[in-house]
């Protein structure tokens, strides 16, 4: 076997590792970028199962701002119809519902008996604490979403990525800045 050949074999077997290489990082990245979509669906989903307790605990003592209440509801089943859709699609709905939350939390500021209520308090923290995990969960999907993209999106790999059909994800974002927004309720 010549010095010629011996080369040609040794770069055949080095752009053969590079490409396993590179195609098990793909699919590392959207292995993770799969299990990060879950865990952002698992917190929704838990934050949508307080809504209800919520309103229940919270209507009883806010007769008059019935329509905040019927708005945190709607949104709610908004946010459960889409429950099977992508994340991207979901963000501003999910947006919508985290500003009527936080409506609703700012209004019970006028109800003292609400705010010492003891199911009030704890349905307040576990939202509180699920809001906190969304953002963490949101944070660790969008950086997974990253790594992939770039990979994807960067020479030489998105050769291998087109070759074998990866393609980019979607961030959990939102399109416009004012669907992030509380909305606007007339009393």
């Amino acid at each position: 076997m010549g010095q010629g050949t011996l080369i040609v074999l040794l770069s055949g077997v080095a752009l053969l590792g590079w490409g396993v290489w590179v195609y098990n990082r793909l699919v590392f990245n959207r292995q993770r970028v799969a299990e990060a979509s879950s865990g952002v669906d698992v917190q929704l989903k838990r934050r949508s199962s307080l809504i209800p307790a919520l309103v229940g605990c919270v209507r009883q003592y806010m007769a008059h701002e019935q329509g905040t209440l019927q708005a945190l509801v709607s949104e709610r089943s908004r946010a459960l119809e889409l429950g099977e859709a992508a994340l991207a699609a979901r963000a501003p709905v999910e947006a919508q519902l985290s500003g009527s939350l936080r409506q609703l939390f700012a209004l019970v500021e006028g109800y003292p008996e609400l705010k010492a209520d003891g199911q009030f308090l704890e349905l307040q923290q576990a939202i509180s604490e699920c809001e906190e995990h969304i953002q963490m969960a949101r944070r660790y999907y969008n950086g997974a979403v990253r790594e992939l993209n770039v990979l994807v999106e960067s020479a030489p790999s998105n050769l291998l990525a087109w070759l074998f059909n990866f393609a980019p994800a979607e961030y959990f974002a939102l399109a416009a800045p004012e669907e992030g927004q509380s909305p606007k309720l007339e009393f």
